[in-house]
């Protein structure tokens, strides 16, 4: 089976199941219990997720073996730098090679839109996360925004 990662609209239903299926894990990680459906739909209202498409940004849903499997975005803050969000892979995938894939393919976004400069910003319980990042190439920065669910930043020039 191989991976194939392409753009794809926030709402379409595979892209919606997959921002779903992250937003349950990370915040179930975050409450240390199962997110409920209303909170995953509380959160999905007004997110912001409309600017993941050119000329603002991008959002990738990648698939292993034609299933859907992966997503995540860019965003771009400025003329420079895009932020990297949105990142998941579903857990029956994982360990397949489609995090590499995904980096790629995000990064490559995140050139044609004109960006430069990639940043993140994470929490420091998502560790799987964090090594992702910094296998290819992110290393720790400043903090360049503020929220309730950052922690650690981390950048990468292009």
């Amino acid at each position: 089976m191989t991976w194939t990662f392409s753009p794809e609209h926030v709402g379409t239903p595979d892209a919606t199941a997959l921002r779903r299926d992250y937003l349950g894990d990370v915040a179930g990680r975050y409450w240390k219990r199962p997110a409920t459906e209303a909170e995953i739909d509380e959160y999905l209202t007004d997110d912001g997720a409309e600017q993941l498409t050119p000329p603002t940004g991008q959002f990738l849903v990648g698939r292993f073996g034609g299933k859907p499997a992966a997503c995540g975005g860019v965003l771009l803050l400025d003329d420079e730098r895009a932020e990297l969000t949105r990142v998941f892979l579903r857990h029956a995938f994982r360990g397949t090679g489609g995090a590499a894939i995904m980096m790629d393919g995000l990064e490559d976004a995140a050139r044609a839109l004109g960006a430069r400069r990639m940043v993140l910003n994470t929490r420091l319980d998502l560790v799987e996360a964090r090594a992702l990042y910094t296998r290819h190439g992110y290393a720790e920065i400043p903090a360049y925004c503020t929220g309730p669910y950052m922690d650690i930043w981390y950048g990468k020039d292009l």
